[in-house]
């Protein structure tokens, strides 16, 4: 299936609040990179979709969290986008489905593009919230080891994030990705679209 990102992009945008719709492009990028990596390494599974719909997936996850379908998300993914006469096909939907496991409708992760939408979903939100303690409030200037110290030592910082859940990234049922290299997989790629989200 193929897709016109313009759309989907305008139909996110349209649809949630900035922060949320940052949120949308950084997990989108986040996607793209956790793909790349999986590829680079030799350890994407044949059977997983091609990196448009990881992306896809990331920038559409959250479509629903917003007024009449926000109680229900993620299950109202393909009511919010039949709005904008948009469809997804069933693997995007449960990429989608996956980051929100033990919300309505929301399915447990059994695929790498499914295990890495939810590990990554909160994690995008530390990142951001270490570059906002910069002076300069800027990603490109945010270093890995910055972050880690906040997800190991400072728990109440950025308490949002889900830190058991960003750390099942290592398991090797999941992505087998160790964490300090998942996260600064993350940061690299929220680094390389800074510009569109206000970084």
């Amino acid at each position: 299936m193929t897709y016109d990102r313009d759309k989907y992009l305008e139909a996110v945008r349209s649809s949630l609040e900035t922060n949320i719709f940052y949120h949308s492009l950084a997990l989108e990028a986040c996607m793209g990179g956790i793909y790349d990596y999986l590829s680079s390494q030799g350890t994407l599974l044949p059977s997983e979709p091609p990196k448009d719909d990881w992306k896809l997936a990331g920038l559409i996850h959250d479509i629903d969290y917003a007024g009449q379908y926000k109680d229900l998300h993620p299950s109202q993914t393909r009511q919010a986008l039949s709005a904008h006469q948009l469809k997804v096909s069933d693997t995007v939907f449960d990429i989608v489905r996956a980051h929100g496991w033990h919300n309505p409708g929301g399915i447990k992760p059994s695929t790498q593009s499914q295990w890495a939408i939810f590990c990554a979903d909160s994690l995008t939100g530390l990142i951001v919230a270490v570059a906002l303690v910069y002076p300069t409030k800027k990603l490109a200037d945010v270093k890995l080891s910055s972050i880690l110290k906040r997800f190991h030592k400072e728990p109440r910082f950025a308490a949002g994030t889900r830190r058991d859940e960003v750390a099942l990234c290592q398991n090797p049922d999941t992505l087998n990705i160790p964490l300090d290299k998942f996260i600064e997989i993350c940061l690299s790629s929220m680094q390389s679209i800074a510009d569109n989200i206000g970084l």
